[in-house]
């Protein structure tokens, strides 16, 4: 398997979510795992690394029923804070993917990958804004979107596996 494509697996384990009880059968640290295996095998990969390792260590904490209760009945904004980790890795991801393809000269993937990059930022930001300006409403919308983006990236870590400069280092 491609680095991309296991990249790519890993987060779509991690999107998805099938309940069987309380716990989701799809456990994100498994999806995390598949991350770290295709991020190892990309060049400069140490930020990358760094980044998937905090998601794990966070996806391992959260996967448990009574954390997840836990996070219901708190405070909105520790959900967000939970989720930093994964959009920041996605952010890196995107940045260091771009520059990977800048460098071999595809344009295109390069555009689609820091367009992907600044959706992520925006919408990691979005939900200080909603909470800044107490729109609670919005906080649906904003998590939709940033779904929406987390799927553009699974997408383009499809498309661009087999390219040269997304290959095994």
């Amino acid at each position: 398997m491609r680095p991309l494509q296991s990249v790519a697996i890993g987060l779509v384990v991690v999107v998805l979510v099938a309940r069987f009880g309380a716990y989701d059968a799809l456990a994100d640290p498994v999806g995390w795992l598949l991350v770290l295996a295709g991020v190892r095998r990309l060049p400069d990969r140490s930020t990358l690394l760094a980044l998937a390792a905090a998601a794990l260590v966070v996806a391992c904490v959260v996967w448990f029923p009574a954390t997840q209760d836990w996070l219901d009945r708190s405070d909105p904004s520790l959900r967000w804070a939970v989720n930093l980790p994964q959009v920041l890795f996605c952010v890196a991801l995107c940045h260091r993917l771009s520059e990977l393809a800048g460098d071999a000269g595809d344009g295109r993937a390069r555009a689609w990958l820091r367009t992907t990059m600044l959706l992520n930022v925006l919408l990691a930001l979005a939900p200080v804004v909603v909470f800044a300006a107490s729109a609670d409403d919005l906080l649906d919308a904003v998590y939709a979107a940033a779904g929406a983006v987390v799927v553009l990236l699974i997408v383009l870590l499809f498309v661009h596996a087999g390219r040269p400069w997304a290959t095994d280092s």
